[in-house]
């Protein structure tokens, strides 16, 4: 696709995610009053769409508790402040092998949950969009494998679209971007795909430039993307990811800090990628304005 600078650009905040970042930020938020309270107030400092995990409330361990699910969308969904919810899907593939010389029995930490499983909260909740990791990767740590084979992407995916929930397509390298590719061919989900970007994850897709830019390049005309990076690059990736045509994603899942040796709030993170968006000359998008451009749909909860 061609290289053109976006002029009308969405924010996504990524509330808290699934990793240990609780244990070293108190800013973090754990049970789903303090994610939904974090969500809004990302929410009115621009954020256009927040992307939501729920963790134990006690423990701040990641979770897929349909109930801790059920209580964060009602009380975004309460709020006086509108926000599109993006809910993840990514729990219930993680393979954790038992090491090099003995890889069986899996480790503790293996979560593997069929695709109804996976997409229970999202049946149940009906956000606007839910996550889907286009992929099997190496992840971070050396026995524990993301697993997404095809056959539960296309489970997965068409589930999603039955339910009238926009899938996200999660891609941690182009092969994954590939695969969406399928996924559209294969009539599992529609043809104006919705793509984030998850640069520097390791072991996927870098954080240089160069790799950004063939991802980009690998996106078909029509689609939507976003894009964000890990830690010190978050703010650089808004600037990138605006430049290259897409839209941001910044908040505590990615990075800790808005500045060095400052813990940051969801909502400061989005109020510095709002300025650095309409910096570059952008207008920042509203919730209402998302939903018309990806045509999403609100619903009740089931």
């Amino acid at each position: 696709m061609p290289l053109e600078m976006s002029r009308e650009v969405f924010v996504t905040c990524a509330v808290t995610g699934s990793g240990s970042t609780h244990d070293r930020s108190p800013h973090v938020p754990r049970s789903p009053a303090e994610i939904a309270g974090s969500a809004i107030a990302a929410a009115k400092a621009g954020a256009a769409i927040v992307h939501c995990h729920v963790r134990d409330p006690e423990t701040g361990a990641p979770a897929r508790d349909l109930a801790l699910y059920r209580e964060l969308t009602e009380r975004i969904r309460a709020a006086d402040t509108d926000v599109v919810l993006n809910l993840t899907t990514g729990m219930g593939g993680d393979l954790v092998f038992g090491g090099p010389e003995t890889p069986l029995p899996l480790a503790r930490g293996t979560d593997m949950a069929g695709a109804s499983e996976r997409l229970a909260h999202i049946a149940e909740c009906r956000p606007e969009i839910c996550t889907l990791d286009c992929g099997t990767m190496n992840f971070a740590e050396k026995d524990y494998v993301m697993t997404n084979t095809p056959g539960m992407l296309q489970a997965m995916g068409k589930g999603i679209t039955d339910l009238g929930v926009k899938p996200e397509i999660e891609a941690f390298d182009t092969g994954h971007l590939w695969y969406a590719k399928q996924l559209v061919a294969d009539g599992k989900i529609t043809p104006d795909v919705l793509v984030q970007l998850c640069m520097g994850v390791p072991w996927g897709a870098p954080d240089d430039l160069n790799t950004l830019m063939a991802m980009v390049n690998n996106i078909p005309e029509g689609w939507t993307f976003s894009a964000f990076s890990l830690g010190r690059n978050q703010m650089p990736y808004a600037a990138a990811a605006v430049l290259a045509g897409g839209h941001v994603r910044v908040g505590l899942e990615d990075n800790l800090y808005l500045e060095k040796g400052v813990l940051a709030t969801n909502a400061q993170l989005v109020e510095k990628a709002v300025g650095i968006v309409e910096g570059l000359g952008a207008r920042v998008m509203t919730p209402a304005e998302v939903r018309e451009k990806l045509g999403l749909k609100k619903q009740d909860m089931a």
